[in-house]
């Protein structure tokens, strides 16, 4: 049996092939919706929990590029220059559109932007990037917690990137931009779901001293 160097790196799920989830990956979601997904390279180094490259992988109209100031990028300035779509970015705001109670327009096909990121480098990627600075921003309104076990959210309901595009997802769906089967939506979280029980099983076991979390920080989900 040949065991498999763990730091060699899978580049589709961009973790480590020892733990690489691509056999749990589903089919990816046709969508009208566009999604581009804005990673900051510190989330691109994050080989063990980032869901950024899940989420990409689920989305057959998805993609993602990676930086802190997008102002002068050349594909994600020729997206916005596209007049076939409305553009908006995933992103908390008192003004922002609550896709739960408001509809987005309809007559152009729309263009989500999802920063993939912590809240503090979120601000700092929005701040830089003058091109996305006046693009209309849309959230949700929702009572669910994260299902990472392990990694500590700033507040209760934050969510990872994976979780939240499934919110967007559901939210589209319910206003008819989107027609995805229930089934999809469904299996949507399997290679995250699959990769936080790889996580939970490493954290327990004595002999991946890497793994080990204090159990305080372990978060049981009822």
């Amino acid at each position: 049996m040949q065991i498999e160097n763990p730091r060699e790196i899978c580049y589709k799920c961009y973790r480590p092939k020892s733990s690489c989830i691509c056999e749990h990956l589903i089919t990816p979601i046709k969508t009208n919706t566009k999604f581009v997904i804005l990673m900051h390279p510190k989330e691109f180094r994050k080989t063990k929990n980032g869901t950024g490259h899940m989420t990409n992988n689920s989305l057959e109209n998805c993609e993602l590029h990676v930086g802190i100031d997008f102002t002068n990028h050349k594909r994600v300035n020729e997206l916005l220059k596209n007049e076939d779509y409305e553009a908006y970015v995933l992103y908390p705001d008192t003004n922002s559109i609550k896709l739960n109670t408001q509809k987005l327009p309809s007559d152009k096909k729309s263009l989500i932007f999802i920063i993939d990121s912590t809240w503090p480098c979120s601000k700092k990627m929005l701040r830089l990037s003058k091109n996305l600075q006046n693009l209309k921003k849309i959230s949700f309104e929702h009572d669910k917690s994260s299902q990472f076990k392990i990694k500590t959210q700033p507040n209760q309901y934050c969510l990872s990137t994976i979780e939240s595009t499934l919110c967007v997802l559901e939210q589209l769906n319910n206003q008819k931009m989107e027609e995805i089967s229930n089934d999809f939506l469904g299996n949507f979280l399997k290679p995250f779901e699959e990769m936080v029980e790889y996580q939970v099983k490493c954290a327990y076991d004595e002999n991946r001293t890497r793994y080990k979390i204090p159990y305080k920080k372990i978060v049981h989900l009822s």
